[in-house]
Protein backbone atom coordinates (compact mmCIF):
# COMPACT_ATOMS: atom_id res chain seq x y z
CA UNK A 1 0.00 0.00 0.00
CA UNK A 2 1.42 3.35 -1.00
CA UNK A 3 0.90 6.52 0.95
CA UNK A 4 -0.91 9.24 -0.92
CA UNK A 5 -0.62 12.69 0.65
CA UNK A 6 -3.85 14.36 1.56
CA UNK A 7 -4.81 16.76 -1.19
CA UNK A 8 -4.42 20.34 -0.20
CA UNK A 9 -1.39 22.50 0.24
CA UNK A 10 1.04 19.58 0.02
CA UNK A 11 2.75 20.46 3.28
CA UNK A 12 3.51 17.00 4.63
CA UNK A 13 0.03 15.69 3.78
CA UNK A 14 -1.82 18.19 5.94
CA UNK A 15 -4.48 20.53 4.70
CA UNK A 16 -4.70 24.17 5.77
CA UNK A 17 -7.01 24.98 8.67
CA UNK A 18 -10.59 25.10 7.32
CA UNK A 19 -11.72 28.58 6.50
CA UNK A 20 -8.36 30.05 7.42
CA UNK A 21 -6.01 31.72 5.08
CA UNK A 22 -2.30 31.50 5.63
CA UNK A 23 -1.11 34.47 7.63
CA UNK A 24 1.83 36.39 6.22
CA UNK A 25 4.85 36.36 8.51
CA UNK A 26 4.89 39.30 10.88
CA UNK A 27 7.57 41.82 10.23
CA UNK A 28 9.53 43.07 13.18
CA UNK A 29 10.12 46.77 13.15
CA UNK A 30 13.55 48.26 13.60
CA UNK A 31 15.19 47.92 16.97
CA UNK A 32 14.39 50.79 19.34
CA UNK A 33 17.10 53.21 20.37
CA UNK A 34 17.58 51.45 23.70
CA UNK A 35 18.48 48.18 21.95
CA UNK A 36 20.68 49.97 19.40
CA UNK A 37 22.57 51.73 22.22
CA UNK A 38 22.84 48.50 24.22
CA UNK A 39 24.37 46.81 21.17
CA UNK A 40 26.81 49.71 20.79
CA UNK A 41 27.81 49.29 24.43
CA UNK A 42 28.35 45.57 23.77
CA UNK A 43 30.73 46.46 20.93
CA UNK A 44 32.51 48.82 23.33
CA UNK A 45 32.67 45.96 25.85
CA UNK A 46 34.24 43.69 23.21
CA UNK A 47 36.84 46.35 22.34
CA UNK A 48 37.65 47.00 26.00
CA UNK A 49 38.00 43.27 26.62
CA UNK A 50 40.49 43.06 23.76
CA UNK A 51 42.38 46.07 25.15
CA UNK A 52 42.48 44.32 28.53
CA UNK A 53 44.07 41.25 26.93
CA UNK A 54 46.65 43.44 25.21
CA UNK A 55 47.47 45.29 28.45
CA UNK A 56 47.80 42.01 30.35
CA UNK A 57 50.15 40.69 27.67
CA UNK A 58 52.16 43.93 27.65
CA UNK A 59 52.63 43.75 31.42
CA UNK A 60 53.43 40.02 31.45
CA UNK A 61 57.11 40.84 31.93
CA UNK A 62 56.45 41.47 35.62
CA UNK A 63 54.36 38.29 35.88
CA UNK A 64 57.27 36.07 36.94
CA UNK A 65 58.19 38.54 39.67
CA UNK A 66 54.63 38.58 40.99
CA UNK A 67 54.42 34.79 40.88
CA UNK A 68 57.78 34.43 42.64
CA UNK A 69 56.73 36.91 45.33
CA UNK A 70 53.52 34.93 45.80
CA UNK A 71 55.33 31.59 46.26
CA UNK A 72 59.08 31.67 46.91
CA UNK A 73 59.30 27.86 46.81
CA UNK A 74 58.79 27.69 43.04
CA UNK A 75 61.76 26.44 41.04
CA UNK A 76 62.79 28.44 37.96
CA UNK A 77 61.21 25.78 35.72
CA UNK A 78 57.96 25.83 37.70
CA UNK A 79 57.94 29.61 37.66
CA UNK A 80 58.47 29.67 33.88
CA UNK A 81 55.76 27.03 33.26
CA UNK A 82 53.28 28.83 35.52
CA UNK A 83 53.94 32.15 33.77
CA UNK A 84 53.40 30.59 30.36
CA UNK A 85 50.21 28.92 31.57
CA UNK A 86 48.85 32.23 32.90
CA UNK A 87 49.62 33.97 29.61
CA UNK A 88 47.76 31.28 27.65
CA UNK A 89 44.80 31.52 30.04
CA UNK A 90 44.69 35.32 29.66
CA UNK A 91 44.67 35.02 25.86
CA UNK A 92 42.08 32.21 25.67
CA UNK A 93 39.71 33.64 28.28
CA UNK A 94 40.07 37.14 26.84
CA UNK A 95 39.26 36.02 23.30
CA UNK A 96 36.29 33.97 24.54
CA UNK A 97 35.07 37.11 26.32
CA UNK A 98 35.38 39.18 23.13
CA UNK A 99 33.48 36.49 21.22
CA UNK A 100 30.69 36.40 23.81
CA UNK A 101 30.30 40.18 23.68
CA UNK A 102 29.98 40.08 19.89
CA UNK A 103 27.61 37.11 19.91
CA UNK A 104 25.30 38.75 22.46
CA UNK A 105 25.37 42.00 20.45
CA UNK A 106 24.40 40.29 17.20
CA UNK A 107 21.63 38.21 18.76
CA UNK A 108 20.25 41.12 20.79
CA UNK A 109 20.14 43.26 17.65
CA UNK A 110 18.17 40.41 16.02
CA UNK A 111 15.63 40.52 18.87
CA UNK A 112 16.47 37.17 20.45
CA UNK A 113 15.12 37.32 24.00
CA UNK A 114 17.37 34.44 25.10
CA UNK A 115 20.37 36.64 24.26
CA UNK A 116 19.09 39.36 26.57
CA UNK A 117 18.69 36.84 29.40
CA UNK A 118 22.01 35.13 28.68
CA UNK A 119 23.81 38.47 28.47
CA UNK A 120 22.40 39.41 31.86
CA UNK A 121 23.71 36.15 33.34
CA UNK A 122 27.13 36.79 31.75
CA UNK A 123 27.08 40.27 33.29
CA UNK A 124 26.42 38.76 36.73
CA UNK A 125 29.36 36.39 36.32
CA UNK A 126 31.57 39.24 35.08
CA UNK A 127 30.53 41.31 38.09
CA UNK A 128 31.81 38.59 40.43
CA UNK A 129 35.07 38.26 38.49
CA UNK A 130 35.55 42.03 38.53
CA UNK A 131 35.01 42.17 42.28
CA UNK A 132 37.59 39.40 42.74
CA UNK A 133 40.05 41.32 40.53
CA UNK A 134 39.50 44.50 42.54
CA UNK A 135 40.07 42.62 45.80
CA UNK A 136 43.37 41.18 44.56
CA UNK A 137 46.49 43.16 45.27
CA UNK A 138 48.63 44.35 42.39
CA UNK A 139 45.91 44.62 39.75
CA UNK A 140 47.38 47.84 38.41
CA UNK A 141 46.71 49.17 34.94
CA UNK A 142 44.84 46.01 33.89
CA UNK A 143 41.93 46.94 36.17
CA UNK A 144 41.01 50.07 34.21
CA UNK A 145 39.68 48.15 31.17
CA UNK A 146 37.95 45.69 33.54
CA UNK A 147 36.06 48.47 35.32
CA UNK A 148 35.23 50.24 32.04
CA UNK A 149 34.08 46.92 30.56
CA UNK A 150 31.90 46.33 33.61
CA UNK A 151 30.34 49.78 33.18
CA UNK A 152 29.62 49.04 29.50
CA UNK A 153 27.95 45.78 30.55
CA UNK A 154 25.90 47.54 33.21
CA UNK A 155 24.69 50.10 30.69
CA UNK A 156 23.84 47.40 28.14
CA UNK A 157 21.87 45.33 30.67
CA UNK A 158 19.91 48.36 31.87
CA UNK A 159 19.05 49.35 28.29
CA UNK A 160 18.07 45.80 27.29
CA UNK A 161 15.50 45.60 30.11
CA UNK A 162 13.85 49.00 29.47
CA UNK A 163 10.16 48.91 28.56
CA UNK A 164 10.52 49.61 24.83
CA UNK A 165 13.35 47.07 24.58
CA UNK A 166 11.11 44.48 26.23
CA UNK A 167 8.38 45.20 23.66
CA UNK A 168 10.91 44.67 20.85
CA UNK A 169 12.01 41.33 22.26
CA UNK A 170 8.38 40.30 22.82
CA UNK A 171 7.67 40.73 19.09
CA UNK A 172 10.34 38.14 18.32
CA UNK A 173 9.58 35.60 15.64
CA UNK A 174 10.34 31.97 16.40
Amino acid sequence: MTYEPYPGNGAGGYQAYPGGTPQPPQQRGPAPGTVVNAVRLMYVGAALSLIGVIINLATSGSLKTRLHNGDKSLTPTQLNNLAHFEIVVVIVVGLIGVGLWLWMAWKSQAGRNWARVTGTVFFGIFTLLTLISLARAGGGLGLIPDVLTWLAGLGAVILLWRKNSSEFFRRQLF
